[in-house]
């Protein structure tokens, strides 16, 4: 038997969305930091003998300053393509509001972004919708779990 789609709570939904489209927003506008090797030598006493474990202090800063862009760069990627794959009106809304700037707000989007402007009851109707389809995605790709923002679930 297969089910429906699942009934989102509104409320939590928007918040899990806006943190991972705010996560977004920060690796676009932070910069990364490569890490460097330190070349002075370190004193580490051993009182308990050799571990048999070697460290090799510039591998492991070599494989961060790759894998953490690349890391950053994928998840970029993952949420453009899901924006892309809204109804326009809809990616104009989340493009505007949540991907570019910090100080954009709803009122703005609204009524001087949108053309023509929408009232605020149907700019939230639309929001929602967004939300809920980007839920969905995220969803399959793991970011989140549908199970805690269905309604009437305790969170």
């Amino acid at each position: 038997m297969e089910k429906g789609l699942p009934e989102l709570d509104r409320r939590k939904t928007q918040t899990a969305v806006e943190a991972l489209l705010e996560k977004y927003r920060i690796y676009k506008t932070i910069t990364f930091e490569a890490r460097e090797a330190s070349m002075t030598a370190s004193y580490t006493e051993r009182l308990h003998g050799p571990t048999n474990v070697t460290s090799d202090q510039t591998a492991q800063i070599a494989v961060h300053n790759v894998d953490v862009p690349a890391a950053r760069r994928a998840y970029c990627e993952m949420i453009e393509s899901i924006v892309e794959r809204l109804s326009e009106r809809e990616q104009l809304i989340i493009r505007e509001r949540y991907l570019k700037q910090d100080d954009v707000f709803d009122y703005k989007v609204y009524n001087y972004i949108l053309d023509p402007p929408v009232s605020k009851d149907t700019y939230t109707k639309v929001r929602t919708k967004a939300f809920y389809k980007m839920a969905l995605a995220f969803a399959d790709r793991g970011l989140l779990m549908l199970g805690d923002l269905q309604k009437g679930k305790p969170g």
